[in-house]
């Protein structure tokens, strides 16, 4: 799996979708709409699912995924942790569904949520990245991969002499070893 090193896969800063830290929910995620339509498609196979927060300085201060708009949208989940992380514990379905009514989490309309998306600033529920969420680009793909796994991350924040060049999207790490794996068994299946 050496073969490649990080610099290869990831997608150049300049083409990811970034917001600053005052966009709103609704601007945020208009511009990862934006980023899609804009993707090279002859070199990215899949979408972007998330952008990057960028402070008055123009410097990266988060990421904001998905999963992160979602939580975004209920704000009693920050601080709870990570459901899934929680199921591993030992929780139980039934706990976590118990969790849901106790907290009264998303007991409102989807609408009344929607309306919240219009003022919620990115700064208030993006992940700020920790020194867990940077590999160098010149990095092999093995140590990617071991970031991503150890830390659960669908992304990494990819840095040349320590400043920002790029970012690593599990997909394309994931979509490079499964190629790998079938050049292997093909090769042997011959």
């Amino acid at each position: 799996m050496n073969t490649k090193i990080i610099k290869d896969l990831m997608v150049p800063l300049e083409e990811y979708a970034t917001v600053s830290q005052d966009a709103t929910m609704y601007e945020v995620i208009h511009a990862l709409e934006d980023a899609q339509e804009k993707m090279d498609a002859n070199r990215y196979k899949y979408l972007h699912r998330g952008v990057l927060v960028y402070d008055e300085n123009n410097k990266i201060i988060g990421k904001c995924g998905q999963l992160d708009i979602l939580r975004g949208l209920e704000p009693k989940y920050k601080g709870m942790g990570d459901p899934a992380v929680l199921a591993r514990a030992g929780f139980s379905i039934d706990f976590l569904h118990s969790m849901m009514d106790q907290y009264s989490l998303f007991s409102s309309t989807i609408e009344a949520v929607c309306d919240k998306a219009k003022s919620m600033k990115v700064r208030d529920f993006m992940v700020t990245p920790s020194e867990y969420d940077y590999v160098e680009e010149s990095a092999s793909l093995n140590v990617a991969v071991h970031f991503m796994v150890m830390g659960h991350l669908q992304s990494l924040l990819v840095t040349r002499a320590e400043k920002l060049v790029g970012i690593l999207r599990l997909t394309d790490v994931f979509m490079e070893i499964f190629q790998k794996m079938e050049n292997c068994c093909f090769v042997n299946d011959i």
